[in-house]
Formats: C-alpha cells, structure tokens, sequence
C-alpha cells in the first residue's frame, strides 16, 4: 500500500516564531488520521505545508507522490 501523505523532519518559521519544528508522519492510504492540540500549535499550518498552500522553511513534504 502506498503512502497517501509523507512529511519528513518538516519545519515552518515565521521570522521569529516556530511553528513546525521538525515534524515526521506518514499515512496510508485509507487511514485516517486526527490532528489535536491548543490552539496555536501548528494544525493549519501542518495541513497547509502537507497540501501544498504554504512552503515549508525546510524539509519534505509529499502528498500522493507529490
């Protein structure tokens, strides 16, 4: 089974503030997967990078091969 989405070691910097700071996941094709946390700790962001919306500052990011 393929991976459906592929994050490696990502990090988002916003001058100052660190959003993402070296973020690793992998998911399968058909799981699925829920993303918890307070506000401010970096969920729209993560699904921002992984869709391809924003940059990230530094590592890998694929979704389906991409």
């Amino acid at each position: 089974m393929r991976n459906a989405l592929e994050l490696d070691d990502v990090r988002k910097r916003y001058g100052p503030v660190t959003a993402l700071d070296g973020v690793d996941l992998t998911v399968a094709e058909g799981e699925t997967v829920a993303l918890l946390g307070p506000n401010g700790a970096g969920k729209s962001t993560l699904l921002a990078v992984a869709l391809g919306l924003l940059p990230a500052t530094s590592g890998r990011a694929a979704l389906l091969g991409r």
